[in-house]
């Protein structure tokens, strides 16, 4: 469908445009023509800016007339309609072809090229060569502003002037009175199928009718003039066979209706639509007068200052059932709200809705940076989140932003539709840009906000978030992109050799300002605040923690072993001034329980262990723990930190604390436990709850109920059911761990590389293929193995790894590796011809 639109709002990628009956749809910069696209395409292949290509800021401005012809039409999931346009002439004009051109006739075009005496104009039409002469255009580019030439992709209401070899070469002319005059007659031969929005025609009155006026035109053409498009001042004039000028709205492709405008500013091809004063949007009219009533659209009314208003129907009242005809009749009064101005129509959008007219957000102009928002979660990207703030309101949670720590699985964390609590970072109504944090130290933060330089007072202490860390100390960002450096030597009142260690990307800390030069846009801070650090972003899971207390929950440290003791490993913690002592439970060096044991063998006094987590820490012992599910849990906030925070349904990761013949208890990082009954315990009948779990071993928990009273909760740990929902990629991501720490168990044992069975342990790794010899068949059907490089250790393959194969004693035989099971030197083998194949 083509359509006369007015461009609404310019942007680096698209155009917002205003069409009639109060919709609005957009153009994408690469639907404004064949020349500017072509442009685009070769900046981006050679990956720099060129000198010639305009931005559409450059070229366009609100308030321009434009046609357009509708592309796609697309539904949102909350019902809104998005609609895509285009206004490229070859789309435009596609009615048109080169024979068809005539003198007079009123083209939109666009520049593809400057040339020395003009340029050369696109204007859709195939096999037709357009010319625009310099002196047709001096007028137009004095009037218009935008630079001393046209440029490539603007966009033009051209006027032929001259057509030569049967519309093979046409000259053109821009100047804007003889655009202004132009008028559509029958002479130029227009058609249902070419005729295009923004003609002006002379028309004739057929009938008048209480929706508007159906009017004659270019003699056999038949028009419509709705409500809202009939001239203001004359609409209760109108006659049958009265003249007048008109101006064609739009046209469909299909039914070939075609809509009309009376209004004074469409009458002049090449002139601009009025605007609304920036400070009437949002406003509220205390008193409104119902002008007319239209039971299938709205009402119109008058506001206070004289201006009509369209409100339509859906905004008439709450909903269909609270709405009453009755109170819109001519003279009644109304309380509205002005939330659009549709610059076809020249007229106001109202609602009449309450929680409209009380809504604290209207537009991205009503909210300020700083602000503490609510919205809700619409869609997750691996950018971050995006959350409706209001209606037609998005705003960008960045990753970095989701929780005062980076989450690796947001979607563990947020769902779609969740509602959540943000602060504005950075709001830009111009280019409705609205960045968020969810940030729990920064949304409820009572410190100033510091969004502006001139604001950095020396002395200010504010909260802010650690955007690097190196070793000239830590940039640390604020709002509205306001930044400033915190260097080495006030990170702390104690000396900290490799800030990137002792600090991370996305911590929210706070500081004090040192100095600040607002011209320069340079700004010194501090986190010494009363001679003490300044670090935050590590919470505090006990409500009492102890003076002594040196390590939070979740903080990663690297330790080095001092003793093996029989259930653990005693370490000290590095880069320590004090050398902390802490412990490591075997149960905790792994995930996986024969992993656990295979490390504590392992292990050696001396040996340096990295990036291990702090688990408890009461003031007398530190509790460290390696398994890399919990590590991920508490780092994501996976975690319940206190009994009040449990709800029915969630999962959480904990390891196994006690195996009683009635249940499994679990415990979670920050001390928090629950029981898996006997029945709950697993998908397959539990007969002795120790076949099933061992203590220390870690493992997914469902909440079913909880006792808020007792302080007790029900666990399930079903594998059914404590999936978060894609099975196969769990299962990857435990195999891709386990055999992650295989490997590490591998290199120590290669680093104590003085025994033949250990470097043989070392190269057997699963899915290796071995060439060996039958040692002995056992009752059983499993049979054992000989061969190079397996000294001092048994090597069997079970009745089923055999396969269809009898074998023999001193028979030789290709087999592929299943396990090693390093602690008691077994070796799993299989014979069987699927797996060898492989």
């Amino acid at each position: 469908m083509l359509f006369l639109g007015c461009i609404k709002e310019v942007s680096d990628y698209e155009l917002v445009i205003s069409l009639p009956n109060g919709l609005s749809g957009f153009v994408p910069v690469t639907q404004i023509s064949d020349a500017y696209s072509k442009m685009l395409s070769k900046e981006v292949a050679q990956g720099e800016l060129l000198e010639d290509l305009n931005s559409l800021l450059d070229m366009y401005s609100p308030g321009m007339l434009v046609r357009c012809i509708v592309t796609t039409v697309e539904k949102s999931a909350d019902g809104r309609r998005s609609i895509k346009l285009s206004i490229n002439p070859k789309m435009v004009n596609k009615g048109l072809n080169a024979s068809a051109l005539t003198q007079g006739m009123l083209l939109s075009g666009f520049v593809a090229s400057v040339e020395d005496h003009g340029y050369l104009i696109d204007i859709g039409v195939s096999g037709a060569h357009a010319f625009l002469p310099r002196q047709k255009a001096q007028n137009y580019i004095k009037a218009v502003k935008k630079g001393p030439d046209l440029k490539i992709g603007q966009n033009l209401n051209c006027v032929i002037v001259e057509v030569k070899n049967e519309g093979r070469v046409v000259r053109l002319s821009i100047d804007r009175s003889e655009v202004a005059a132009s008028l559509a007659t029958e002479r130029q031969n227009w058609t249902l199928s070419n005729l295009l929005p923004g003609l002006v025609v002379k028309a004739r009155v057929q009938k008048v009718a209480p929706f508007g006026v159906k009017m004659t035109f270019l003699s056999s053409f038949t028009g419509v003039v709705d409500f809202m498009h009939m001239d203001p001042e004359k609409s209760a004039n109108y006659s049958p066979d009265q003249v007048m000028k008109a101006c064609i709205l739009s046209v469909h492709p299909t039914s070939k209706v075609v809509h009309l405008t009376l209004r004074k500013a469409f009458l002049h091809p090449g002139g601009s639509s009025n605007q609304l004063s920036s400070d009437r949007m949002g406003a509220v009219v205390e008193e409104s007068t119902v002008k007319a009533f239209y039971k299938q659209f709205g009402a119109i009314f008058e506001l206070d200052d004289g201006t009509l208003a369209f409100a339509r129907l859906k905004h008439l009242s709450k909903n269909r059932k609270s709405f009453k005809p009755g109170a819109f009749k001519p003279g009644c009064k109304h309380k509205c709200r002005i939330i659009d101005y549709s610059l076809m129509d020249e007229m106001c959008i109202v609602s009449l809705k309450y929680q409209i007219i009380e809504a604290r957000i209207l537009q991205y102009q009503d909210i300020h940076t700083g602000d503490v928002v609510q919205g809700k979660v619409v869609t997750l990207k691996p950018a971050g989140v995006q959350v409706k703030v209001a209606e037609g309101i998005k705003g960008l949670v960045p990753s970095m932003h989701l929780a005062d720590v980076i989450l690796k699985q947001p979607e563990k964390k947020y769902s779609i539709g969740d509602e959540v609590k943000c602060r504005v970072l950075e709001c830009n109504p111009a280019g409705k840009r609205l960045i968020l944090t969810l940030k729990k130290s920064l949304v409820q933060s009572n410190l100033p906000v510091l969004s502006r330089y001139e604001d950095a007072k020396p002395g200010l202490i504010t909260h802010g978030f650690v955007v690097c860390a190196r070793e000239f100390g830590c940039i640390v960002k604020f709002y509205n992109d306001v930044k400033g450096l915190v260097p080495k030597n006030e990170l702390s009142s104690e000396p900290i050799s490799c800030p990137d260690e002792a600090f991370h990307e996305g911590q929210v800390v706070k500081v004090t300002v040192l100095k600040c030069e607002p011209q320069q846009e340079r700004l010194l801070l501090s986190f010494r605040l009363s001679g003490k650090p300044a670090m935050e972003g590590k919470k505090e899971c006990s409500p009492k923690n102890k003076q002594e207390v040196k390590y939070q929950i979740g903080e990663m440290v690297d330790v080095k072993v001092l003793k093996k003791k029989d259930n653990g490993l005693e370490v000290s913690v590095l880069e320590d001034e004090s050398n902390a002592i802490a412990w490591i439970p075997t149960a905790h060096l792994s995930d996986f329980v024969v992993t656990c044991k295979l490390l504590w063998h392992c292990l050696q006094e001396g040996d340096v262990l990295p990036r291990v987590m702090c688990l408890s820490d009461n003031g007398e012992r530190i509790i460290l723990s390696r398994k890399a599910a919990v590590i991920s849990a508490v780092q994501e906030e996976q975690i319940v930190r206190s009994f009040s925070e449990i709800q029915p349904g969630m999962l959480l990761t904990g390891y196994v604390r006690n195996v009683m013949p009635f249940g499994v208890f679990v415990e979670f990082p920050c001390g928090v436990t629950g029981l898996a009954p006997k029945v709950s315990m697993s998908d397959k009948f539990v007969t002795d709850t120790k076949d099933h779990f061992v203590v220390g071993q870690t493992v997914m928990a469902k909440v079913m109920s909880i006792d808020e009273e007792k302080q007790r909760m029900l666990l399930n740990l079903k594998v059914s059911e404590c999936s978060s929902g894609n099975a196969a990629a769990e299962s990857f991501a435990l195999l891709n761990q386990y055999f992650k720490e295989m490997k590490e168990v591998r290199n120590l044992l290669r680093k104590r590389g003085e025994l033949s069975m250990a470097r043989g342990l070392c190269e057997l790794v699963p899915g290796k293929e071995l060439q060996l010899v039958v040692q002995d068949v056992k009752e059983d059907g499993s049979a054992l193995f000989s061969g190079s490089c397996l000294t001092g250790l048994t090597v069997t393959a079970t009745r089923y790894h055999l396969g269809d194969k009898k074998v023999v004693p001193g028979e030789k035989a290709k087999a592929l590796v299943l396990h090693v099971d390093a602690l008691t030197s077994k070796v799993y083998v299989s014979l069987r011809e699927e797996l060898l194949k492989q």
